[in-house]
């Protein structure tokens, strides 16, 4: 925080303090003249006002209220830049990127610091971490349980379901059916493959998607060709010359989508015979895509949550499109 803005926040917090107190002490005051008790002369909806000073319990109350000010700016920051006699701090301001976050409350937890995230952090581990290891790990040990092994555990399954809420609901949506852009994880429609192994890989280490631009080598007519072939594959009436044509040009396509258009899991192309798309599926989103491709990316978790929450998420999720899992 700079000097000027340091000292904007101490001028505009001790002139509040200052002006409350000065309003204090000059409503303490009697400056009418008038003996205490006596009639003021002033009546509205038949109540008379008397020359009464301000209660004891009322005027005590304020006075405590600035004390506790005083000693609450002593101890903890927020008066500008001076950081309180105690050092607490909510987190710290000054981390860009997750590897620095993990650095800064790593410090602060070895040199016992008051930094209140990472105090919650500690709490949390200690009293959900040997949850979370009974929940993920056999018999509590160092192997973890199987995915579908967690999936019928009602009480891991709950679990996994509360850190998907908390983790994933965000881009997939409460109720996992995603949105524009980011996967339905209810269907069986999967881009890298819906095993638990898969789901698991995809959550440790994240995902890029890889689709191209076309636009250039294509041309705009190659693209509407292409499109309509597309199209055709889920059965889309279309063009039928245009199909032909795109067909033709598809062969680009097919390193990845397969030469039958039904993708490929292990470099996460789409099936493009069904009618689930990921961007949509209307002629513009189509176009969109293959004139500007798409690249999409799904961030790796297993720095963020580590391998037992992973495991449990990851169990949460396969149970969603398998109904031989218990569900909740």
């Amino acid at each position: 925080m700079t000097t000027f803005w340091s000292l904007w926040i101490i001028i505009i917090t001790v002139g509040t303090l200052v002006g409350c107190a000065a309003i204090l002490i000059w409503c303490l005051k009697d400056k009418t003249g008038i003996e205490e008790g006596a009639d003021m002369g002033h009546e509205y909806d038949g109540i008379r006002e008397l020359n009464n000073p301000l209660p004891k319990w009322w005027t005590y109350l304020f006075v405590g209220t600035f004390l506790f000010a005083a000693i609450y700016f002593a101890l903890y920051p927020g008066m500008g830049s001076f950081k309180g006699l105690l050092g607490w701090q909510s987190s710290d301001q000054t981390v860009t990127t997750l590897e620095e976050s993990k650095a800064s409350i790593a410090e602060a937890q070895k040199d016992k610091r008051l930094v209140q995230y990472a105090k919650e952090l500690d709490d949390a581990d200690a009293y959900f971490g040997k949850a979370f290891k009974r929940l993920a790990y056999v018999d509590g040990g160092e192997k973890l349980r199987s995915v579908p092994e967690i999936a019928a555990d009602p009480e891991a399954l709950k679990v996994g379901q509360r850190l998907f809420l908390q983790n994933c609901s965000q881009c997939h949506g409460s109720d996992a059916r995603g949105q524009k852009g980011f996967p339905n994880l209810t269907d069986d429609d999967w881009l890298y493959g819906g095993e638990p192994e898969a789901i698991v890989t995809t959550l440790l280490h994240g995902r890029v998607g890889q689709m191209p631009a076309w636009k250039d080598a294509l041309g705009e007519q190659g693209i509407k060709e292409v499109v309509s072939y597309t199209l055709s594959l889920s059965g889309r009436s279309v063009n039928a010359r245009e199909a032909e044509a795109g067909k033709a040009r598809f062969v680009v396509c097919a390193a990845c989508h397969g030469t039958d258009g039904k993708g490929n899991p292990a470099v996460g192309a789409p099936n493009l015979t069904d009618q689930v798309w990921l961007y949509g599926g209307s002629r513009a989103d189509v176009t969109e895509t293959l004139m500007n491709g798409r690249s999409g990316v799904m961030p790796a978790w297993k720095d963020i949550l580590g391998e037992d929450k992973i495991q449990l998420v990851s169990s949460y999720v396969w149970s969603l499109s398998n109904s031989d899992s218990e569900k909740e």
